[in-house]
């Protein structure tokens, strides 16, 4: 009996020390993207106050390259959240605009965003943040290609009721939230007391949206950066074939992401892991790519568009984002811009008195002012409202 109550207390005390280092590893990463965080959700803000998304559904009649253009464009200027982004997306498709192009849009939204890149930059480096936002493009490319050979009138008209049928998702309200100032020049449109009001419900907003994401990867980032050894991705990944890797990194990222069921920004610090155990630079890329097909997004779709839509989008979605991820993997090759080591920055287990930390304090801080103003002008009774 003292001997099982000795291994007892040993295994308690080992696995209380495992789960402690995991923690440890997550909060580690959550405080350096912290900054990042702040400051990506409050350019986003500032985009959507003078942006407005009344006008998206005219402006993307067809699948034109300078409608898809333009879709682009829209979509880096709006929520990074998936769920948001799908429902936008919807929105704007049953208000008249062309499918293909409503898709571009929700792939923009959460692929060229500016908070994505610059956590990408702190986590894993500027030539991952170059690839994104080089990538995107090309991924929009091979999409359009794939829907003008595969997608029929009949299946967008077969969507097109059952969207009417007007089935909720996630993130419905923050969706159709618009509060763009559109008065006067830009300068004084920010600056002025509504664009603050705006700016501050809009980075609230985004917060609500995608803070069970950003919580959800780092603790699964944590838990695979403490307990999952290099050796098992360096075989899952076939780090010891570079030639082959190169190729399966981008096939297997959107699948290893499906299943992870972590979208927005929250799937960064996951790849960080992903990236140090020995997946490619392509399949960094897709992996990323890859959050608006995991399961919990895929049953919004077959919710919003019927089921044989949702399996279009899948195939056609996983393929646009393995070849991008491919494309831009060879020619980052070609071009010698792929980083040689892998050390992301998931290491640090402690809070040091650095820049990291200064920044964090400095941010916390425009956080706080933005949290008071939305408080102060309606925000718990918005909140309530989208439920």
């Amino acid at each position: 009996m003292i001997l099982q109550s000795i291994g007892f207390h040993v295994l308690s005390s080992s696995i209380i020390e495992s789960v402690g280092h995991a923690l440890a590893m997550a909060f580690a990463m959550f405080w350096e993207i912290l900054w990042p965080l702040i400051l990506g959700f409050t350019l986003s803000g500032v985009v959507q106050a003078v942006v407005s998304k009344g006008e998206m559904s005219r402006l993307l009649p067809n699948d034109s390259p300078r409608t898809l253009t333009l879709a682009c464009g829209l979509g880096a200027a709006s929520s990074s959240c998936s769920y948001a982004a799908a429902a936008l997306t919807r929105s704007i498709f049953r208000k008249g605009a062309n499918f293909t192009a409503a898709m571009v849009f929700e792939l923009a939204s959460t692929n060229l965003v500016v908070e994505l890149g610059i956590i990408m930059i702190v986590l894993l480096g500027w030539q991952f943040a170059a690839a994104e936002f080089l990538g995107a493009p090309v991924m929009v490319a091979i999409l359009v290609i794939l829907f003008r050979l595969f997608l029929t009138p009949r299946l967008v008209d077969t969507a097109k009721k059952q969207a009417d049928r007007g089935l909720r998702g996630r993130m419905e309200g923050h969706a159709e939230m618009d509060m763009s100032v559109g008065e006067g020049p830009l300068l004084k449109r920010i600056f002025s007391a509504k664009g603050f009001t705006s700016i501050s419900h809009y980075f609230v907003m985004d917060w609500v949206s995608v803070w069970q994401d950003i919580a959800f990867g780092l603790l699964i980032a944590g838990a695979l950066a403490a307990w999952v050894p290099n050796s098992f991705w360096q075989g899952f990944f076939l780090s010891s074939h570079p030639g082959l890797s190169r190729f399966w990194g981008p096939l297997v990222g959107p699948i290893v992401a499906i299943f992870a069921f972590v979208c927005s920004v929250g799937n960064v610090p996951l790849a960080a892991v992903l990236w140090n155990g020995g997946i490619s630079f392509g399949g960094v890329i897709a992996f990323v790519f890859a959050d608006l097909i995991v399961i919990p997004v895929l049953d919004i779709y077959r919710k919003y568009y019927g089921t044989r839509m949702s399996v279009f989008l899948l195939v056609t979605f996983y393929t646009a984002m393995a070849g991008g991820a491919l494309v831009i993997e060879l020619l980052f090759q070609i071009l010698g811009l792929i980083p040689s080591a892998r050390h992301a920055r998931i290491v640090e287990a402690s809070v040091t008195w650095n820049y990291t930390t200064a920044l964090n304090i400095a941010f916390l801080v425009v956080a706080s002012l933005l949290v008071i103003r939305f408080l102060k002008t309606g925000g718990r009774e918005m909140l309530k409202m989208m439920a």
